[in-house]
């Protein structure tokens, strides 16, 4: 058992396993303007694993979640989801966009309860685990509030909240935390890993934050230039939960640089552009 393992809360893991093999994606084949935007992928997700793509724009990362999501045809190759093949979009995951997405003339607590509608749930079970939500996240304020009356950091957090609210398996999140400030970030990053922690839903995590990714993941994807491939997959053997300043592990600026020099490599970052983690 690594550290990380050793020191995290235990949770039964929920997750469901994501299997990539041979996968590949090419836009307009039929065309003379054909775009290889990835070339085959190869990864194996262990139910209950939070794992995080990382790689500048245009490799592919983006494309890789949404046809994992079932919402992008793959070009050629398997993936498989809980033990099944993908072939429509997937109605029993989680997903989470840059944009919050919530309906402006919905309350918080409402948007969150739209699943139950959605997917023919009971609205009782939902709204009763929303609330349970909203009070873990410090947000029962919010719950009759408009999107409008929020702000950036707490409409994305309602975001969360939707997202985790039927109970998913397995969660697929592409720069969620985008369009946050810094601060915010650092918030809805620490919500994020104790809501994951508590029931260990798979988690694969799109974003272009080196440090998020170290923060939040067991495992990083490095992803290389267009066509995308996985240049290299690093395991990150931090305890949970992770600190709040993530400079304060004495490994975390080993796996940022380690990754910022995959980038150079690359070709991505050109010498004294790469930024250095904190000590």
């Amino acid at each position: 058992m690594t550290q990380a393992q050793s020191q995290a809360e235990t949770a039964p893991t929920a997750g469901a396993g994501i299997e990539i093999r041979g996968v590949s994606k090419v836009f307009g084949w039929q065309t003379s303007s054909a775009f290889k935007a990835l070339e085959e992928i190869n990864i194996s997700i262990e139910p209950g694993e939070f794992v995080s793509v990382v790689g500048a724009s245009g490799c592919g990362k983006s494309t890789l979640m949404l046809m994992v999501a079932g919402l992008l045809e793959r070009s050629s190759g398997v993936i498989a989801v809980g033990g099944k093949e993908v072939h429509q979009p997937l109605t029993d995951v989680g997903i989470a966009f840059q944009d919050h997405l919530l309906l402006d003339f919905r309350t918080a607590l409402d948007n969150v309860t739209l699943h139950a509608d959605i997917r023919g749930l009971p609205k009782a079970d939902i709204e009763a685990r929303a609330r349970k939500l909203f009070a873990q996240l410090k947000l029962e304020h919010a719950m009759n509030k408009y999107p409008r009356q929020l702000s950036g950091g707490m409409r994305q957090r309602v975001s969360l909240i939707r997202t985790l609210v039927h109970d998913p398996s397995v969660i697929l999140m592409d720069e969620p935390f985008g369009a946050l400030d810094a601060l915010t970030r650092l918030q809805v990053r620490m919500d994020l890993e104790a809501l994951w922690l508590r029931r260990r839903p798979t988690v694969l995590f799109i974003t272009h934050s080196v440090e998020e990714a170290v923060g939040l993941s067991d495992r990083i994807l490095v992803m290389g230039p267009s066509p995308g491939r996985v240049v290299e997959e690093i395991r990150v053997d931090l305890p949970r939960p992770r600190p709040i300043v993530l400079g304060d592990a004495p490994q975390f600026a080993a796996y940022v640089d380690r990754i910022y020099g995959h980038f150079e490599r690359l070709g991505i970052l050109h010498g004294a552009q790469i930024p250095k983690a904190a000590a």
